[in-house]
């Protein structure tokens, strides 16, 4: 105001149900009408949805205006704000349109946490979870240490948290911008996560879903011999402590799911990609190598043995010095057990 300079508020409902094509469409009409130019700027004030809607309006608006993320939410704070993925989802599945779009600046003030319900608070704890299980072991230990701290809302404990999950996010993010490799390693849960989202017509929050598929993708780690075995149990019990979910909803049926996971935007041609780590450690040291893990039924309902979907898993883990090291395991033509140097 004081620099006289034009703003209007634009609001939508809250939820990924809204997530879609014609609030983006909306919003992105709206500002044509008001006659923004080139030298606007957007302002996502709110959680994930907003932040991710927004940011694709921001790139694509007279391709591309600068946009600016206030994130209200935990998850938001620690996650969706920071790495400029942006977009929208579609009838085929979540995310499938969308744009690498980096914000100038996220301002997250803590005090909002203040506002979130349980459930909320909860949710976004799924994301610092896969961050301490996917690069730093200390962390991990803190979040299963200070579990009751952060859920009474300690202010320093929740000020611990976001700055550490910020830095370990924003350090994989500046490593590979555009998830060319090592930042694959971020999206650990989010296969089976995205899956029961779609399938459950988004009635979980994304955190409580992410939990879910870390619970499950944690036990496909195991099964491969890329985590240490207790991993699976040790990644429960700290979300268990956390108050997420670790069942699959009943609307997830094996074949639902299955179809969810081949439509994923890692897919490649028909085949799923998994992205786990080494709950605990951190680090990793080895060889890549190639075997055969179980079909994906068997991750999500076991026992069972109905299907012969392909699985490609991939593990970017990160050594102390930061340094990425990509390990991949493909069921694809290979024997199960055969090391390829």
């Amino acid at each position: 105001r004081s620099q006289a300079l034009y703003a209007e508020l634009f609001e939508f409902p809250a939820g990924e149900w809204n997530k879609t094509r014609e609030t983006w469409a909306a919003l992105s009409d709206r500002m044509l009408a008001r006659q923004f130019g080139r030298d606007a700027a957007v302002i996502a004030l709110g959680g994930g949805v907003v932040g991710d809607v927004a940011g694709f309006v921001a790139a694509t608006y007279m391709r591309g205006v600068p946009y600016v993320q206030v994130p209200t939410t935990l998850l938001a704070m620690i996650d969706s704000s920071i790495g400029g993925k942006t977009g929208v989802d579609v009838p085929a599945g979540k995310n499938l349109l969308g744009a690498f779009h980096q914000p100038r600046l996220v301002l997250a003030d803590l005090e909002a946490l203040a506002s979130l319900s349980a459930q909320q608070l909860a949710a976004g704890m799924a994301e610092a979870v896969k961050h301490g299980v996917i690069a730093d072991a200390a962390y991990f230990a803190t979040l299963e240490r200070d579990a009751g701290a952060i859920t009474a809302r300690d202010p320093g404990a929740l000020e611990r948290l976001v700055a550490r999950s910020v830095e370990l996010k924003a350090g994989v993010v500046a490593a590979d911008e555009r998830e060319a490799g090592c930042r694959a390693i971020l999206n650990f849960g989010h296969t089976v996560g995205h899956a029961i989202e779609a399938t459950a017509k988004f009635a979980a929050l994304h955190g409580e879903a992410v939990a879910i598929g870390m619970a499950f993708e944690g036990r496909l780690a195991e099964d491969l011999g890329i985590a240490e075995r207790g991993t699976a149990d040790r990644i429960r019990r700290v979300l268990e402590r956390y108050g997420l979910p670790l069942e699959l909803p009943e609307t997830a049926t094996t074949d639902a799911l299955i179809a969810a996971m081949q439509l994923d935007k890692k897919s490649r041609e028909g085949t799923v990609q998994l992205d786990g780590g080494r709950a605990g450690t951190g680090r990793a040291k080895g060889p890549s190598r190639q075997l055969a893990p179980p079909s994906l039924p068997d991750i999500i309902t076991y026992p069972s043995t109905t299907s012969h979907m392909r699985v490609h898993v991939s593990t970017f883990l990160w050594e102390e010095n930061q340094r990425p090291i990509n390990t991949i395991l493909s069921t694809a033509g290979v024997d199960s057990g055969q090391i390829a140097q």
